[in-house]
């Protein structure tokens, strides 16, 4: 009998009902429409960053601006220490994860400023951003604190700390930066991973210039021919007409 009764709870399955199997992991896609952020959107969490406080704002802030600015990775940002930090020169030193090429990126004003404030209230520490517990901020905690601003800002989408470096990367082929010259910036090893962000860049399409309709047609249609008239001049055109 007990053998039986063995047999017979094997064969029920686990169910979410008894909180024995996870739920399905939701896709990215169902989550949430890209995986980036425009440097509007970053202001906002910034924004939403600075509203915790005096304690917290400064650091959370800064460490939104610096992953955005310098296109790190969570865990290359938790892992900053100052003596990566030239305040004189305003240079600071990227390790980069994941095998990547390692490089000495310039240090904005405003940046210069924030990490400045933040080593003067946290000067003991080792590592640029702390916790209350004196130990440095862990990516999942990071992760965390990110969701929360994300939900603060008002976000109708979930955000997550490598949405910075999608956004740094954007942003710079955006601003029309060479491939090369934007994959040693991000550090990736090889260029078929820069080769992403210069996909939804405007700067592919302007070599094509504006596409409008002929001088013919387009005055067909101020005359009030409209589309049908555009579609019968097309059908019934002389070989030797251009249009």
């Amino acid at each position: 009998m007990k053998t039986l009764a063995k047999k017979a709870n094997r064969r029920t399955r686990p169910t979410l009902l008894n909180g024995t199997v996870p739920p399905r992991r939701v896709l990215n896609r169902d989550a949430r429409p890209r995986e980036y952020l425009t440097p509007k959107e970053v202001e906002r969490l910034i924004i939403a960053a600075k509203k915790r406080g005096r304690r917290y704002g400064l650091r959370d802030a800064t460490m939104i601006l610096v992953a955005f600015r310098h296109g790190l990775r969570v865990a290359e940002l938790c892992s900053l220490t100052w003596d990566q930090m030239d305040f004189s020169q305003g240079m600071m030193h990227v390790r980069r994860m994941k095998n990547g090429m390692p490089s000495v990126q310039q240090i904005g004003g405003e940046e210069m400023r924030a990490l400045r404030a933040l080593k003067r209230d946290d000067a003991a520490g080792r590592f640029v951003f702390m916790t209350e517990r004196g130990a440095p901020m862990t990516p999942a905690g990071f992760r965390k604190l990110l969701a929360r601003l994300g939900v603060a800002a008002k976000f109708p989408f979930s955000v997550h700390p490598h949405m910075l470096r999608h956004a740094c990367g954007y942003k710079l082929a955006n601003d029309g930066r060479d491939t090369r010259a934007l994959q040693h910036y991000l550090g990736h090893k090889n260029i078929m991973h820069t080769v992403r962000y210069t996909e939804l860049s405007p700067e592919r399409s302007r070599i094509f210039g504006r596409i409008d309709l002929p001088e013919k047609l387009k005055e067909r249609d101020r005359k009030g021919g409209g589309a049908e008239a555009i579609e019968h001049e097309h059908c019934y055109q002389r070989p030797d007409d251009p249009y």
